[in-house]
């Protein structure tokens, strides 16, 4: 594993000429931040640069911590899964947009965005344990010779299992805390976990409506996996819950491993969609 760390590139007094020479110095790792994960447009970076000072001091302290944190969450994954990263992790201060990821590759490298992270340590490892999780996810899978030109990485049935996943393998690595840290990666975020836990067959209905309703996969993501969504219940990201338990009733039923394993069916989809319809009732 590799910690690219492009912060010490950061200009230090903010300009859209001086945010474009940062990300022109760092041309692949911003190729995949923009357009998929922030818009790169002069109005959103003036934005973005308004608000860097309003949060320097919390970048600073996310930027002191995160890569202690990284070589811990990292050991943590050695110990209890055998896994090892042959990655690059990029540290970036980006533009208000998504605040981690991986990237589209099968042992994909990752990305933290400082400005959206907090500080707080327990919460700000559970998102690198989230992260990581993604990349373990396929790196189990491709032990069992998945045959990846198969996946179907656009469709929200895959993103399920991937972020069930990836909130599963979070809860082993850093476990013990209130579980909404789990999906808000903050503290004090009960709610929304409190309104999903009392609306849980409303929501998958809703879900299974919106699959079956002709609109695209990426009005899905936006609505169910996006912070941007939210429209249909006040709350953004209910695909992370709907993932979780999901991904929680299969371990049960099949252990950990054959549940990591499932997109590796060839009734993947049929035993997604059997799963929502069992759990309207």
């Amino acid at each position: 594993m590799r910690i690219i760390d492009t912060c010490k590139d950061f200009p230090a007094e903010p300009s859209l000429v001086g945010l474009r020479k940062y990300y022109e110095k760092h041309p692949d790792i911003f190729k995949a931040y923009f357009p998929r994960h922030c818009k790169n447009t002069d109005d959103r970076l003036n934005q973005a640069i308004q608000k860097y000072s309003e949060d320097w001091d919390s970048i600073k302290k996310v930027h002191e911590r995160i890569g202690n944190l990284i070589e811990n969450v990292t050991a943590l994954y050695q110990e209890v899964y055998q896994i090892e990263f042959p990655i690059d992790v990029n540290l970036i201060i980006g533009g208000y947009g998504s605040n981690a990821y991986t990237h589209l590759q099968i042992i994909p490298n990752i990305t933290f965005a400082l400005e959206r992270l907090t500080f707080d340590e327990e919460p700000l490892k559970v998102i690198i344990a989230h992260e990581f999780g993604h990349a373990s996810h396929n790196i189990i899978t491709d032990q069992y010779d998945m045959d990846w030109k198969s996946a179907k990485w656009d469709h929200p049935y895959t993103w399920l299992l991937q972020e069930g996943a990836a909130t599963h393998f979070s809860k082993q690595i850093v476990p013990g805390l209130e579980e909404s840290i789990y999906f808000s990666y903050k503290y004090e975020e009960e709610d929304w976990l409190k309104f999903a836990k009392e609306n849980k067959q409303e929501i998958i209905t809703s879900f299974i409506s919106d699959m079956e309703s002709g609109k695209s996969n990426a009005n899905i993501f936006r609505e169910w996996f996006s912070i941007n969504g939210g429209q249909r219940f006040g709350y953004s990201r209910f695909g992370y819950y709907i993932a979780d338990c999901m991904f929680q009733d299969f371990v049960e039923r099949k252990g950990e491993v054959d549940t990591l394993l499932l997109w590796k069916e060839k009734e993947f989809f049929h035993i997604i969609k059997s799963w929502l319809e069992e759990s309207q009732s």
